[in-house]
């Protein structure tokens, strides 16, 4: 009787492995788009939660928009907090406001508390840089 060892030949193995490094090289990457085209969009949602605040807030005043951003969350009348900043690749994610008409760049929220701007009351994100559709986000 003869024996017959049963198993992968070493042919075979290396050709599961570069098939698997194959499928990896182009996948990891189309992940790594997918996590930040989601963190923009998380961006985007906060920044319009942001903004209805702000309406709200607003109206309730009597056509007076609050000093800073903070004052939204004061017995979380208008928002629980500020929401998280996601600008992937340029800034950490932070929920930092910066008040004034002109971004620094760094991350976080821009709010134009300027009463006498045309724009007092408006929110952006604090980023120069451009999102995966090439908008700068200062933009939206």
């Amino acid at each position: 009787m003869e024996s017959h060892a049963e198993g992968f030949t070493l042919v075979e193995l290396m050709i599961v492995v570069v098939i698997i490094t194959l499928l990896a090289t182009i996948a990891i990457p189309k992940f790594a788009t997918l996590v930040r085209k989601a963190n923009e969009g998380a961006s985007k949602g906060s920044l319009g939660s942001i903004r209805g605040a702000l309406s709200i807030y607003y109206s309730d005043m009597e056509g007076v928009y609050p000093s800073d951003l903070t004052s939204l969350t004061i017995e979380a009348k208008y928002m629980q907090a500020i929401p998280l900043s996601k600008t992937p690749s340029y800034h950490w994610d932070s929920s930092s406001v910066v008040n004034g008409a002109v971004s620094t760049d760094a991350g976080g929220w821009l709010y134009d508390n300027i009463q006498a701007d045309a724009a007092d009351g408006s929110v952006w994100v604090n980023c120069t840089h451009t999102d995966t559709k090439g908008s700068v986000w200062t933009s939206y």
